[in-house]
């Protein structure tokens, strides 16, 4: 069938209700994907020094966290149109198919080239997972409530990261790395079943489930989503060559991918601005005041964790020579911090109705947690090394709750979806950058004192360089210089995340308090202020399609 303007809105098959029982199966189901995901950021990042030098490619160890990254910011805003389009079961096991053999397929990579491919698959049905559950649970939670929902799906999530830093760092040092991929697949299909078969999809998605497969898929902004990977890659490929390689600004290989890196973000720019009929950002969102400034927030606040989430196990492993398990335990005080940040941002919200001062007070944490982490030296306590992560974990779980619930009280409820891959996309765009560019400049800043300390050994440095693991080899005052290396170069990067974290507090000030509704149905009204114009382009639409099919009947 196509669809056309006299295309009916509304099907005859009304939607089934979802009864209590049938709801908590499908929050198991959706925590399920919570905790994974969760569980499979620690581990990775805990193990980034094992598989690089496993696989003799600690220079290109990043790639490994931004080939998922990347392929995650690529694919996050497609969900945002599939899942109305497709309907919400269709899009969750596609996701999670995608998501569990990659996984699984990282298991078996014999080669550095090969695990980032997989990665970047498992990115694919990892962005899935985020989206398409949050919208699951945004069909059926009042707003009011959604911010206490999300606070127990971040205590599920911080019980993952608790639990797999120290559990990466067990496996990377015990029975290895490939375990920590393969142990997720059990979960996950438990949670696909649960959720395939509870959940259930809204009135108006199931309207547009009567148009073909085709007519779907050719909404799909593809030049945008090319257009936009193409632009990240080509910038990240050419700041490798910069500080993997060491490559000179003059090289064609650095200028020539950052060159053609700008073409491509202002084809982007076009594209979405200009020349997309349904882009995967929408851009009449970011013309109102608290899309544009949550969506400016959540990009600062990616960046400032990921690159404290993957710079974190390194000073402890490279700079300290400490285990991989050492260095996980680190982590956990800052997960569990997390899961109370988000829970007591929930219940703050729940019984107040409101987030702003709550948002302000927990970005202030975020400040001091990076002020004290710029100070960490050798001689720092121990307490100080657990306690250092608390107001950072809290801080950042806070913020991404409140934010993420200003942003659903700003558009109408039909474009909830596209309002949360909004969100992520910028997000996942922040995790990308921050992973790399810390990881770019850590490498810049250690080749330079690496040849500056130890200037008649290049092969040692080049070592080095490859593999943490090899540091422990060394004889104790090259040793010496190597890990005071690492400590350098690790020190410049935490104190520009201290700047970070004061531009993050200042872009969370102009995002507005709104009104939480207290029921489902109480959703924003397309033709408040605050609506946007997509979302009175759609209402012109239904309006037309409906007078359609009446004149038919």
């Amino acid at each position: 069938m196509t669809a056309t303007e006299r295309t009916a809105l509304l099907s005859n098959k009304a939607p089934v209700e979802q009864s209590r029982r049938e709801f908590a199966f499908m929050m198991v189901g959706i925590w399920s994907f919570t905790f994974i995901s969760s569980l499979d950021g620690t581990l990775v990042a805990t193990l980034l020094s094992t598989i690089g030098s496993s696989l003799q490619s600690m220079q290109l160890a990043s790639w490994i966290g931004t080939s998922y990254l990347l392929a995650l910011t690529a694919s996050t805003p497609l969900y945002g149109r599939l899942t109305n389009a497709l309907g919400r079961r269709p899009s969750i096991m596609f996701t999670v198919i995608l998501f569990t053999v990659s996984m699984v397929m990282c298991g078996f990579a014999t080669s550095m080239p090969q695990l980032v491919i997989r990665r970047a698959l498992a990115g694919i049905g990892g962005s899935g997972l985020t989206i398409v559950t949050s919208v699951l649970v945004s069909d059926v939670v009042p707003l009011k409530s959604r911010g206490l929902f999300q606070g127990y799906t971040n205590l599920v999530f911080g019980l993952g990261g608790a639990i797999g830093a120290p559990l990466g760092g067990f496996l990377g040092d015990t029975i290895g790395w490939r375990a920590a991929f393969k142990i997720q697949a059990p979960i996950l299909c438990l949670g696909t079943l649960l959720v395939f078969l509870t959940a259930r999809e809204p009135a108006y998605v199931l309207s547009v489930r009567q148009t073909s497969l085709i007519f779907k898929l050719k909404r799909i902004d593809y030049a945008g989503t090319i257009t936009l990977t193409a632009w990240l890659l080509t910038f990240l490929i050419g700041m490798n060559y910069k500080t993997t390689f060491g490559r000179e600004w003059e090289d064609p290989h650095v200028w020539g991918y950052l060159v053609a890196s700008s073409i491509l973000l202002l084809a982007f720019l076009v594209i979405e601005f200009k020349l997309a009929v349904e882009p995967i950002m929408p851009v009449a969102m970011l013309r109102h005041r608290t899309p544009l400034f949550v969506a400016i927030h959540n990009f600062i606040l990616s960046v400032l964790s990921f690159s404290t989430l993957y710079n974190v196990p390194l000073f402890f492993t490279a700079a300290l020579l400490r285990t991989s398990a050492n260095a996980g335990s680190h982590l956990i005080p800052n997960s569990v911090a997390v899961a109370i940040g988000s829970f007591s941002a929930g219940l703050y919200m729940r019984h107040t109705g409101r987030y702003w001062t709550f948002q302000a007070i927990a970005g202030t944490g975020l400040i001091i947690a990076n002020l004290i982490l710029s100070t960490w030296t050798a001689k720092t306590p121990e307490w100080v090394f657990y306690l250092t992560l608390m107001p950072s974990g809290f801080g950042f779980a806070s913020t991404l709750t409140t934010s993420l619930l200003a942003l659903i009280a700003s558009v109408p409820r039909d474009d909830i979806p596209l309002a949360t891959g909004l969100s992520y996309l910028f997000r996942t765009t922040g995790q990308v950058l921050g992973v790399s560019l810390s990881a770019a400049l850590t490498q810049t800043l250690l080749a330079r004192e690496l040849r500056v300390r130890i200037p008649d050994k290049p092969e040692v440095v080049r070592r080095i360089l490859e593999s943490t693991a090899y540091i422990r080899t060394l004889p104790d005052d090259l040793k010496k210089q190597a890990t005071e290396s690492w400590m350098k170069g690790l020190h410049v990067v935490f104190v520009c995340q201290i700047v970070i974290a004061v531009c993050l507090f200042l872009s969370s000030l102009p995002i507005e308090e709104l009104p939480l509704p207290d029921t489902v149905d109480n959703a924003k009204s397309p033709s408040s202020p605050a609506g946007d114009a997509e979302a009175r382009s759609n209402s012109a639409r239904r309006e037309t399609a409906g007078q359609g099919a009446r004149l038919d009947e």
